[in-house]
C-alpha cells in the first residue's frame, strides 16, 4: 500500500510540474491595430469609376477614379474663351508707333542735313532751330502714345488676371475630382461604389498599411521600469493548435499618463485599476490581423 501510494504521489508531483511548465506567463496583453486612414472626396458629383476592392493593396498616387467634373472643365473653357477675346484687344504697340517713328527718322535726318548747311552758311540758325524743335516733338507725340497704348496694355491685363486665377481654382478642382491614392496600404473597407453621389469630406474607402502592425497593450506603474522606446519584446500569438507563435517587435511610445484598466485587458498583476498604454511595432508576415489577440514579455 505504501510503494502504491508512493507512486500516486510521483504522478501526481509530475503531472503538476508538467502543468507548471506548460503554464505561459506574459507581461503585458492586448490586441492589433494599424494606423488606418479614411480617404475622402474632394469635390462633389457622380464616382464615374471607382476601381478598387476590399483587401486590395494600393500604392502612394495610384489613380483609384474619378468624379464626373463635365461642368468644371466647361467652365474653364468659357473663361479660357473670355480672355482669349480680352487679350485680342491688347493694342499692337510697335504697329500703332511705326508712323510718329518714320517721322522722327526723316525729323532727324532733316536736322543733321541743315547742321551741315549752317556749318557751311548756307543755312540759317532758325532753320536748324525749327528742325530741331520738330525732332523733339515728334519724340514727345511718341512717349504719350507709348504711355497711353501701355495703360491700355496693362488695363486689358489687369482685367484678366481674375479670370486666370479662376482657371487656376477650376485646374485645381479638376485635379482633386481624380481620385488619387496617397499612402500605400490595403483596403480596409469600401464606402462608396460607381454612379453614386459624393461630396467634399464623404468618405471613399479605409487604408492601412499591414506590413507593420501596432500590438497596443497595458503595463502596470511597477513595470515601467521595465520598459523603454526602441527596446524589443516577445511577442506571442495563438497558432490555432494550443501553443504560441512568437516574433519579435520593438517599443515605439509609451503612453505618459495613467488610465483605468480596459475590461477586455488583463495585466500581469490583475488587481492594477491604472495602467500605461503601450505600443509594439510588430512585423507583420500575413499571421497578424486587426483586433487580434496578442502577449508579450519584456526581453
Amino acid at each position: 500500500m505504501k510503494s502504491i501510494n508512493s507512486l500516486l504521489f510521483a504522478i501526481t508531483l509530475g503531472a503538476a510540474l508538467l502543468g507548471c511548465t506548460e503554464e505561459q506567463t506574459f507581461d503585458a496583453s492586448g490586441s492589433f491595430e494599424a494606423d488606418e486612414t479614411i480617404i475622402s472626396s474632394q469635390t462633389a458629383g457622380t464616382i464615374k469609376e471607382f476601381g478598387i476592392e476590399e483587401g486590395q493593396v494600393l500604392q502612394p498616387g495610384q489613380f483609384i477614379g474619378y468624379v464626373d467634373s463635365i461642368q468644371i472643365f466647361l467652365q474653364k473653357r468659357q473663361l479660357e474663351a473670355q480672355i482669349k477675346a480680352l487679350t485680342g484687344r491688347k493694342p499692337n504697340i510697335s504697329l500703332q508707333l511705326a508712323a510718329l517713328n518714320e517721322q522722327l527718322k526723316t525729323a532727324e535726318r532733316e536736322q543733321a542735313r541743315l547742321s551741315n548747311l549752317v556749318k557751311a552758311d548756307a543755312a540759317t540758325p532758325k532753320q536748324l532751330d525749327d528742325a530741331s524743335a520738330q525732332v523733339e516733338v515728334i519724340k514727345a507725340q511718341i512717349q504719350a502714345q507709348k504711355s497711353t497704348l501701355n495703360l491700355s496694355t496693362q488695363g486689358i491685363s489687369n482685367d484678366a488676371t481674375p479670370m486666370e486665377v479662376q482657371i487656376a481654382q477650376l485646374n485645381d478642382q479638376l485635379e482633386k475630382s481624380k481620385i488619387i491614392n496617397p499612402v500605400a496600404g490595403t483596403v480596409l473597407v469600401k464606402y462608396a461604389e460607381e454612379n453614386e453621389m459624393t461630396a467634399p469630406g464623404k468618405p471613399l474607402y479605409k487604408i492601412a498599411d499591414l506590413s507593420t502592425l501596432i500590438l497596443r497593450v497595458y503595463i502596470s506603474g511597477n513595470q515601467l521600469s521595465q520598459v523603454k522606446i526602441g527596446q524589443q519584446v516577445t511577442v506571442h500569438t495563438d497558432n490555432g493548435t494550443g501553443g504560441f507563435d512568437q516574433t519579435v517587435g520593438s517599443i515605439s511610445w509609451i503612453n505618459d499618463k495613467a488610465e483605468f484598466t480596459p475590461k477586455t485587458i488583463q495585466t500581469k498583476d490583475e488587481r492594477a485599476n491604472m495602467v500605461y498604454a503601450v505600443k509594439v511595432n510588430v512585423p507583420n508576415d500575413g499571421r497578424f490581423k486587426i483586433g487580434m489577440y496578442g502577449e508579450i514579455n519584456f526581453q
